[in-house]
């Protein structure tokens, strides 16, 4: 089952890095710097060349490590995780890396992204004898790898990933390389960087920040790259690539302060302010952003707009995630807990408040109530990304069609139902020009499905296994 939702959950964080002597230190603070992207579970594998060694555990990268964990952890090359559950249970045996060993040698699995034919897959494997030890897409993918009796590694994944449809960010660890690997449509990101002699992967480049790194490349769709003591050797799986980014790793899964594919987000997210009020302006006194992923936004639909930014909006940095409660009530408590309106910011004032997406409604509604309750004479909501109407199976926890306020209500209906003055959306052409992708791709080389339902790859239905189509199976 997949974790009950508030809105939009991020996926997961992948980091690695080789040729480093404090490789597991290393990755421990990458993984610090991509906490944004999963809160559920965290881990590292590291290899002394010998042999690799795991140490993982429930909750935030602080929790889970310790100076003894990280010194027992010995080795030049790492890879580690972040966890937020789009497929498979939140449990400990889920938490990622998987490491899988047999007679002859040892596989790390780090994965960001969703696998649309996991089912079908798993389904097909089972049948031919496969036991599978968790409910994770990731150990799809192992088995895929073992099962395609290549003597070569990079043979046998690059096998393994023409069967697998869907979102990866894959990063492997060996006992003497780190391979890492993309997917046809791009559609995680993921980077390549250099701390001094070693090489670091990160999905966002602020963990290069973080740790002195130099960013060098993004990966492409379809490579396949060797990183060992020889170097890094650049190979590919698939010719045939679509490049289809996920829009909102620009709207608001990524840090502020990373670059994704050449974009930084910061400066992406405020160009999609000011389209927002170019397309939408109204007559307000102030505007202000739902902290954090909203506020470059609202800087930027205050600047093009001319009504003055002020923090409208507290964030109280010690509560947890609202989404990471099990129940509605929960939630709306966390909301509750999470934010608290500026009084003597709001009173009295027409406000914009700006918003990066809805997705149940929920959390909306409450930021309104909590606006009017401060004294806001008016409450304007301007949203930096067109109504999500379609759920995502890459990596995005947005279940089910049925739970996204924007497929079942109009825009009027929703604005009545979070007792807004006014309700605005950006468009989908306000979104490409905002972001700045360049225009000689389809889509600007982004994923629209959650705003357009036009999937970039083929979608399988858990209820059905297309063993022919994957396996050739009957």
């Amino acid at each position: 089952m997949r974790a009950e939702i508030k809105g939009l959950n991020e996926e997961c964080g992948v980091f690695g890095v080789w040729g480093h002597i404090d490789a597991a230190s290393i990755t421990y603070y990458g993984l610090h710097s991509l906490q944004h992207r999963g809160q559920e579970g965290a881990g590292i594998v590291v290899t002394d060349g010998d042999k690799l060694n795991i140490h993982k555990g429930m909750g935030l990268v602080n929790d889970v490590f310790n100076t003894d964990s990280l010194q027992h952890l010995k080795g030049h090359g790492a890879i580690g995780h972040v966890r937020y559950t789009t497929a498979g249970g939140s449990d400990f045996i889920n938490c990622q890396p998987l490491l899988f060993n047999s007679q002859t040698s040892s596989l790390a699995l780090a994965h960001n992204g969703n696998i649309v034919n996991a089912t079908a897959l798993k389904h097909q494997l089972e049948h031919q004898g496969s036991i599978f030890q968790t409910t994770s897409d990731t150990e799809v993918i192992a088995h895929l790898i073992k099962r395609s009796g290549y003597p070569n590694l990079q043979d046998s994944i690059k096998n393994a990933l023409t069967m697998v449809k869907g979102a990866y960010a894959l990063a492997c660890l060996v006992e003497d390389a780190m391979i890492v690997a993309l997917d046809p449509n791009g559609l995680r990101p993921l980077a390549i960087g250099k701390l001094g002699d070693a090489y670091v992967v990160s999905s966002e480049t602020c963990a290069f920040d973080i740790i002195g790194a130099e960013y060098i490349r993004d990966v492409q769709p379809g490579e396949l790259i060797t990183i060992n003591d020889e170097g890094m050797h650049v190979d590919r799986f698939s010719l045939a690539t679509n490049r289809s980014i996920c829009s909102m790793e620009y709207v608001y899964f990524a840090r502020p302060d990373s670059s994704v594919d050449g974009i930084n987000i910061h400066m992406a997210r405020k160009n999609l302010g000011r389209k927002l009020a170019d397309e939408a302006p109204v007559e307000a006194d102030v505007v202000t952003g739902v902290p954090d992923s909203s506020i470059s936004a609202a800087i930027g639909y205050a600047e093009t707009s001319g009504i003055p930014y002020e923090l409208g909006l507290i964030k109280n940095r010690y509560v947890g995630r609202t989404f990471i409660q099990p129940s509605q009530a929960l939630r709306e408590q966390g909301v509750k807990m999470k934010l608290s309106a500026v009084r003597g910011v709001v009173e009295g004032k027409r406000v914009v408040m700006v918003d990066d997406s809805i997705v149940r409604g929920t959390t909306a509604r409450r930021i309104v109530r909590l606006l009017k309750e401060a004294g806001a004479a008016e409450v304007h909501v301007r949203i930096s990304s067109p109504p999500i109407i379609n759920p995502c199976y890459y990596g995005i926890d947005t279940s089910t069609k049925g739970e996204l306020i924007a497929s079942t209500k109009s825009v009027e209906d929703i604005r009545e139902e979070m007792g807004a003055d006014s309700l605005a959306y950006l468009s989908v052409d306000g979104l490409k020009d905002g972001i700045g992708r360049p225009d000689n791709m389809p889509n600007c080389g982004q994923c629209l499905a959650c705003f357009t339902g036009e999937y970039p790859t083929e979608i399988f239905p858990e209820a059905d296994h297309p063993y022919d189509k994957v396996l050739g199976g009957k």
